[in-house]
């Protein structure tokens, strides 16, 4: 390099960009691919948008008022003009106005985002507290142990959300009544809701924690770690926990997008409102933006998490920053 030439950037950064090229790139898409498939989905859903606009089937709208609608919002155009004009409208944050409550979409998400990502997120928490207790507790510690751990993992793994809602009511409400049925916007009231949709999802981590854990249990800085004297919590809290959160960290982002799709039934049967309740009026009224809005918005969320835990993995195992670097 010749004196006075601007320095070449570092493999390292060259690696940096690279990287969140790709992550953006990939966002796009994703964002893109859902709101196609949500426009192509809503219009294959049986009967005319133009009588959901005035009611539903019950409303008895004359012919002339219906091809007054499919005007003035676009209904009458072929299906490729008006997914193009939807297009058009995402592309400038316009997500259009709600056919059945005549507001806009941003409204009405703005209103309802933030208890159904209160739910997701202390779902994925106390999911995170049983994974990583189930994975410290069954692991290393023989085979009965090891067998009543994977025993919980893939039973909990396995649980339908409405299923395990159903018991939950029955025993710790009717039967004991500890906790409310029913969502009345107190911290007692989301007990229920958030133990549904975490305890399936900590089956799950769990399953990937323990398998982590035991790698690390067998590397040699476990050796040197129990040579110097140290116990085995020790060695368990101060080495092994980072390695095993690793995948947990990784598959996070998936988590909370799970977490929200899961919300339509749990919010459906706590009678809690979120974007889940949103959603499934939205789709039984034909409300075609409200519906394009609550998905994109869902998949955007698991965009921007799928990108956060990407960095934090990368922050937590030097070992990623060093093999992009090459």
């Amino acid at each position: 390099m010749t004196p006075g030439s601007p320095a070449e950037p570092s493999p390292r950064r060259r690696s940096t960009a690279r990287h969140a090229a790709v992550l953006v790139g990939g966002a796009v898409f994703v964002l893109w691919a859902v709101a196609t498939l949500t426009f192509i989905a809503i219009r294959l859903i049986p009967g005319d948008p133009a009588q959901a606009i005035l009611g539903g089937p019950g409303s008895q709208a004359s012919q002339e008022a219906l091809d007054l609608v499919r005007q003035e919002y676009g209904l009458d155009q072929p299906l490729v003009v008006q997914y193009l004009a939807m297009l058009g409208r995402l592309i400038t944050g316009d997500l259009g106005t709600s056919y059945a409550l005549k507001v806009p979409v941003a409204e009405l998400l703005a209103a309802q985002v933030g208890g159904t990502l209160l739910l997701a997120v202390l779902a994925l928490a106390s999911a995170w507290v049983l994974a990583l207790g189930l994975s410290l507790w069954s692991t290393g510690r023989g085979r009965a142990a090891a067998a009543v751990g994977e025993g919980i993992e893939l039973t909990a793994a396995a649980l339908p959300h409405f299923w395990l809602a159903a018991v939950l009511i029955a025993v710790f409400s009717t039967g004991l009544g500890w906790f409310p049925p029913v969502s009345t916007g107190t911290p007692a009231g989301l007990v229920l809701p958030v133990m549904t949709l975490a305890v399936p999802l900590a089956g799950f981590l769990a399953q990937v924690m323990r398998e982590s854990l035991l790698d690390a249990l067998q590397q040699p800085f476990v050796v040197s770690a129990r040579a110097r004297g140290e116990s085995t919590a020790g060695v368990r809290l101060r080495h092994t926990i980072r390695h095993a959160a690793l995948p947990g960290i990784s598959l996070s982002g998936w988590a909370l997008g799970w977490l929200l799709s899961g919300a339509v039934v749990v919010e459906t049967i706590f009678a809690m409102p979120g974007l889940g309740r949103t959603l499934l009026q939205a789709v039984t009224l034909r409300d075609i933006p409200v519906v394009v809005g609550v998905v994109l918005l869902v998949a955007l969320v698991y965009v921007v998490m799928t990108v956060l835990t990407d960095l934090a993995a990368r922050i937590a195992d030097p070992r990623l920053r060093q093999e992009g670097a090459r």
